[in-house]
């Protein structure tokens, strides 16, 4: 499925094509594709927001498959193996950034689905040292939104304090956010966990409910204990200053997004900012994101809420995701797997 322009999503842009495969080059692996998991990131690409380096494009980041041709010297992985592939695609090493492990800002990162062609597609290659072994608890499609949804709710999760017997605020509750809740409920057993999501999503407030969620409300509410840190997954700004107006003093609050559609709105300094509150941002994943948070989802474990949608039918998943109708996770499914 290509993205040849930038179009909205609803219409239905992608297009099903015939495609050389790919070859691996050195260092690289192919990987044959079981599932790739559907993101907002790749809502914002389709839109002209993140527009990808190239036309045309494969998108798709949340990858899993096995092994099926290896590149001159690669040998980390064998064919067959199962392997997962994320948002980072490569970095450059040398820089500052990547010296420091912060590899997610190096500006010479490259990104999948919007740098190199990602997983709508029977095949993508990728380096070696940019693929994950998937734990085996774990089928296809419930391991495609751990490689994004999952990896980069973890990475906000640690970014926001967090402490055992904390009140975390969740603003949004897709597919990031119902993996998160599960997280802390399991690091973070005396802590509580306030979800905020729109009134007209049921869905959304049933499936927090199940997965723990002490307090569920709308964004505009106000719950009945000050967050001690806040995460905002949606893609609207007017989530920010609800969730300071929330934060207690000293608490944080983490923005789990690439970008936002509309503008965050101004902010009344004593009402937002002061208290020593904090506004933060994640942006993009680290390898090693990825290599912790995979054997701790198998520990947990995380279940997944995933809804299946075959590839051809990718663009009906990308407005059901934009409307925020996809309970939990979309994931495309090829063929073959387990």
């Amino acid at each position: 499925m290509v993205l040849e322009k930038a179009s909205p999503v609803e219409e239905r842009p992608l297009k099903l094509v015939d495609m050389p495969d790919p070859v691996a080059g050195p260092g690289q692996i192919r990987v044959s594709v079981h599932a790739c998991g559907v993101c907002h990131t790749e809502i914002d690409e389709i839109e002209g927001r993140l527009p990808p380096s190239r036309y045309p494009m494969v998108l798709g980041h949340e990858i899993v498959g096995v092994v099926d041709g290896l590149g001159p010297g690669a040998k980390t992985f064998s064919e067959g193996d199962r392997v997962g592939i994320a948002w980072i695609n490569r970095a450059c090493g040398r820089c500052s950034f990547c010296a420091s492990g912060a590899e997610n800002l190096c500006d010479d990162a490259g990104w999948t689905g919007k740098d190199a062609d990602g997983g709508y597609a029977a095949y993508t290659v990728v380096s070696e040292d940019f693929a994950y072994p998937i734990p085996g608890r774990f089928s296809d499609v419930e391991a495609a939104p751990l490689l994004c949804a999952g990896v980069i709710g973890y990475r906000a999760l640690t970014r926001s304090g967090l402490d055992d017997g904390g009140v975390l605020g969740l603003y949004g509750f897709g597919a990031s956010a119902h993996i998160v809740i599960q997280i802390a409920r399991y690091k973070y057993p005396n802590g509580k966990v306030f979800v905020f999501s729109r009134r007209n999503r049921e869905e959304h407030r049933e499936l927090a409910a199940r997965l723990g969620a002490e307090w569920i409300g709308a964004t505009e509410d106000t719950p009945p204990e000050k967050l001690d840190c806040a995460i905002d997954f949606t893609p609207v700004g007017e989530t920010v200053p609800h969730a300071l107006r929330n934060l207690q003093k000293g608490g944080r609050l983490v923005i789990n997004a690439i970008r936002k559609r509309t503008p965050i709105p101004e902010l009344e300094y004593a009402q937002h900012l002061w208290h020593e509150k904090e506004l933060t941002s994640v942006a993009n994943v680290t390898r090693w994101d990825a290599e912790e948070f995979l054997p701790l989802a198998a520990e947990v474990p995380i279940v997944p809420a995933v809804e299946e949608f075959l590839l051809e039918a990718a663009n009906d998943a990308l407005v059901l995701l934009k409307e925020g109708r996809i309970q939990g996770a979309a994931v495309l499914r090829l063929m073959g797997g387990r």
